[in-house]
């Protein structure tokens, strides 16, 4: 802290006790402020009226980029809740859809199934009735084939007579 000016810029910031932080980790406490707010050394420098900043001002100054620093990281806060909550509501969506598609497969299989079930039921039935037909026309063979011989015998009994 030599008696020459610096050109270097420095952002302030208030910690919870309301005393000034220099961000990059130097902690000033707030008579070192106010002797950096007073005039030089007496060496018979006068004091540049630019360079005082007055207290209220500076105050100011610290709550802006106080509001301006919460403002920031509520900002990121709620980009990442709002990224969090958009991969909640991704993964639920892929949930509910797997569920769906899980669900539609076995809606879809158990019908698949009734439909076997129904043309196996209907072929044993085709199977079941051409069984009977073939049956019913056995008998009208032999039905046929009887009558054909009385018919036949009838016919020889009266050529006779």
């Amino acid at each position: 802290m030599g008696g020459g000016g610096s050109t270097r810029r420095v952002t302030f910031e208030a910690d919870e006790n309301e005393n000034i932080t220099v961000v990059k980790g130097v902690r000033l406490s707030d008579s070192l402020i106010d002797r950096m707010k007073e005039p030089s050394s007496p060496s018979g420098r006068s004091p540049r009226s630019s360079g005082a900043v007055n207290n209220e001002e500076l105050k100011k100054r610290i709550a802006e980029e106080l509001a301006l620093e919460r403002a920031r990281r509520d900002s990121e806060a709620q980009k990442r809740r709002l990224k969090q909550e958009q991969m909640f509501v991704r993964d639920e969506f892929g949930k509910l859809l797997e569920r769906e598609r899980i669900s539609s497969n076995e809606h879809l299989t158990r019908a698949i199934l009734r439909e076997r079930a129904a043309t196996e039921e209907e072929r044993q039935k085709a199977q079941r009735f051409a069984k009977q037909l073939e049956e019913k026309d056995r008998e009208l063979k032999k039905h046929d084939a009887y009558y054909k011989e009385q018919l036949a015998r009838l016919e020889e009994r009266v050529k006779l007579f």
